[in-house]
């Protein structure tokens, strides 16, 4: 099958690393013998308009700046490229994405599939409240793309309800949340030595992963340090990412008489960060509830969770199917149920042991990226299908044939 799969981001910038899904979905689809062309769209502007191999994965890359001339240069090269693809397949509900892959969709008739990850809406509000223009811009293609694509893969339940009340019909939805990539996330503890080497840690590891930008909610994190700390645990506590919010949080441990106990890594490249993994003896994702958490699948959860790691996470949205009880469950929002449930663990090396055990089975099982890309693959052909529906009156393939190439 050929699947030409497109991405709003860079594959390759540090500053946007959910592109991961896409390019970890991307090599389960080669590994089952398939062809893949994935297009992206580079932060810098001398990055675009390349093609190059990645693997077996033929990347192109175009020019996300605005104008009228670019959208539709843009727009004429997936055209062109579409017309070697089976299937359609894009990220994201940004219009220098959308449009150029509805266009091609309906010019080739091709089938289109929409992968929704994140209420973009909501997120672009977190941090933009006043510029109402460009999130109702969002918020229009949003709502119209479920039910203009053939079938949408969503990341959790509250995702799936959504496209359900935009009109879309429950056999053309098709969950796939976030996987982990079992080869490179695995319980290692030979990974965990040169961690600790270089960062001079002689007492228990307390992990926090993510971006640290605004709705990220690290600052739990940060508080609850304060409250393990004073009740006498030894533990240093580390934070894995980067972003605007930096030093902001670095402020916020120093007033709260923290800083020397916590450990700012920044950014970390993706293939290392098993290691620092494998060095904590607690894992944290921790959340506050709203919009945007109730729709997300977290990546870090499945991540700690190949890691054979003893997890702390907060209730929300779709974390406690993720565990599934191989974690412990906060009140979102609460520093002190957080810090609570990690003093509970460091006190308890059995306990965290066990966890640790069942996350790595139940990841294997269900959250993992073969499982994703199983899931997507069932959703292509509903998709396929339907698009030779439309055009079995033009004399194109029959439905069997393309059931044969799935």
């Amino acid at each position: 099958m050929n699947i030409l799969m497109i991405h709003p981001h860079d594959l390759y910038s540090s500053l946007e690393p959910w592109t991961i899904r896409i390019k970890n979905i991307a090599n389960e689809f080669i590994k089952k013998g398939h062809l893949v062309k994935l297009v992206y769209f580079p932060l810098d502007k001398k990055d675009a308009n390349r093609k190059f191999l990645d693997g077996n994965i033929e990347i192109i890359s175009l020019d996300r700046r605005v104008g009228v001339f670019r959208l539709l240069r843009n727009i004429m090269q997936i055209v062109k490229i579409s017309g070697w693809a089976d299937i359609i397949h894009f990220q994201k509900c940004y219009y220098y994405v959308v449009l150029p892959a509805l266009i091609s969709a309906w010019v080739k008739n091709k089938g289109v599939h929409y992968d929704w990850d994140d209420w973009e809406t909501k997120i672009f509000y977190y941090s933009n409240p006043r510029q109402f223009l460009i999130g109702e811009f969002i918020n229009i293609f949003e709502k119209l793309i479920p039910r203009a694509v053939d079938t949408v893969s969503v990341s959790s339940r509250q995702l799936h309800n959504l496209c359900l009340k935009r009109g879309v019909k429950p056999e053309s939805i098709f969950l796939a949340p976030v996987g982990a990539d079992l080869e490179l996330f695995r319980p290692d503890i030979s990974q965990s030595v040169n961690i600790k080497r270089k960062y001079n840690i002689n007492n228990r590891l307390i992990l926090y992963l993510g971006q640290l930008h605004g709705g990220q909610y690290v600052e739990l994190f940060i508080r609850a340090s304060r409250i393990v700390i004073d009740n006498g645990c030894d533990a240093t506590f580390m934070i894995i990412g980067d972003g605007y919010r930096m030093q902001a949080l670095k402020e916020l441990a120093k007033s709260l008489n923290v800083d020397k106990h916590i450990i700012f890594t920044g950014s970390i490249n993706h293939n290392e960060i098993p290691f620092y993994i494998n060095a904590a003896d607690i894992c944290v994702a921790c959340f506050e509830e709203n919009d945007i958490t109730k729709c997300k699948s977290p990546l870090k959860i499945v991540e700690y969770m190949a890691c054979g790691k003893a997890i702390v996470a907060s209730n929300v949205g779709e974390i406690r199917s993720m565990l599934g009880g191989v974690g412990m469950l906060t009140k979102a929002g609460d520093v002190k149920s957080l810090s609570d449930s990690i003093i509970i663990l460091l006190g308890d090396k059995e306990l965290r042991e066990n966890l640790g055990r069942a996350a790595r089975e139940r990841v294997k099982r269900k959250y993992n990226w073969v499982v994703t890309s199983k899931n997507l693959l069932s959703a292509y052909q509903i998709a396929v299908n339907s698009a030779v529906n439309k055009n079995k009156m033009k004399g194109g393939v029959t439905s069997n044939e393309w059931k044969r190439k799935l």
